[in-house]
């Protein structure tokens, strides 16, 4: 390993406010795959047109890296907590635009409307709702241990690097007790 891949989040974005264009690109490295795994399979069939995951992603990546000036890291997780959530309004935009306009059909089949119906776009964002509204009644450091196993999928050491826990098993812990947690207010 080099040292870049063991600076802290927050010291990597400190060295990219002045200028680091190598920080820059650790970080991107560093994130990325825990931002497309959260990605994958946010966005519903009837949103999907162009817009696919990777353009997400990279939309994702691109509002952040150009509000990072101001981005100020207050706890740890706080910087793929502000990418879980320009990737969720993201996912909402997309949804939204795609459900407000007509779809493409071929021309020789009889037309279909392939819109999701009222019902699955009230589910949806539902489901969507009451599981941010359960998360927010979790503690924080819990919150984001949560957040980074479930919708990143890191490991609990990776979980532990990042929130500054004692060890792998005491983020297993965060992580088992939120669920609970989280289960029982859903």
């Amino acid at each position: 390993m080099d040292r870049q891949e063991l600076e802290s989040t927050a010291t990597l974005i400190q060295r990219i406010q002045q200028g680091d264009d190598l920080a820059r690109s650790v970080l991107i490295k560093r994130c990325l795959p825990a931002l497309r795994h959260w990605a994958h399979g946010r966005l519903p069939a009837y949103g999907r047109d162009l817009a696919d995951t990777d353009d997400l992603v990279q939309t994702t990546f691109l509002r952040a890296l150009g509000g990072l000036e101001r981005f100020r890291p207050e706890r740890e997780g706080a910087f793929l907590a502000y990418l879980r959530q320009i990737l969720i309004n993201a996912v909402r935009n997309e949804i939204r635009r795609s459900s407000s306009r007509p779809r493409g059909q071929a021309l020789d089949q009889e037309p279909v409307d392939l819109r999701p119906s009222v019902h699955d776009q009230v589910a949806g964002e539902e489901t969507i709702e009451a599981y941010e509204r359960a998360l927010e009644t979790l503690k924080e450091r819990q919150r984001q241990a949560v957040i980074l196993r479930v919708e990143f999928g890191l490991t609990f050491p990776e979980i532990a690097a990042e929130l500054d826990i004692a060890s792998a098993n005491a983020a297993r812990m965060q992580v088992s007790r939120g669920l609970v947690k989280l289960a029982e207010v859903m």
